[in-house]
């Protein structure tokens, strides 16, 4: 029974671990994410602005439905 929880408690030890390393990358993608959306839609805008033609408001997809009502998911599971 005692090899049995050291082996348990290994292997809890691994997965908070992985679990750690893999909410830091999920934040990274997040930011970068976030910052790509961001530059898009600044281009977005600016081309509007411009009025190329009349079909410039028909070619553009409306960004917020994209968006979260979270933008740092990973931490909404933290106690």
């Amino acid at each position: 029974m005692e090899r049995l929880n050291s082996n348990l408690y290994l292997q809890n030890c691994y997965i908070i671990k992985e679990n750690e390393r893999l909410r830091k990358k999920a934040q990274l993608l997040n930011q970068e994410n976030q910052a790509l959306l961001s530059e898009l839609k600044q281009k977005l805008s600016k081309a509007n602005s411009k009025g190329k033609g009349g079909n410039s408001g028909n070619a553009i997809p409306d960004l917020n439905l994209s968006l979260t009502s979270n933008p740092n998911p990973s931490n909404s599971s933290k106690p």
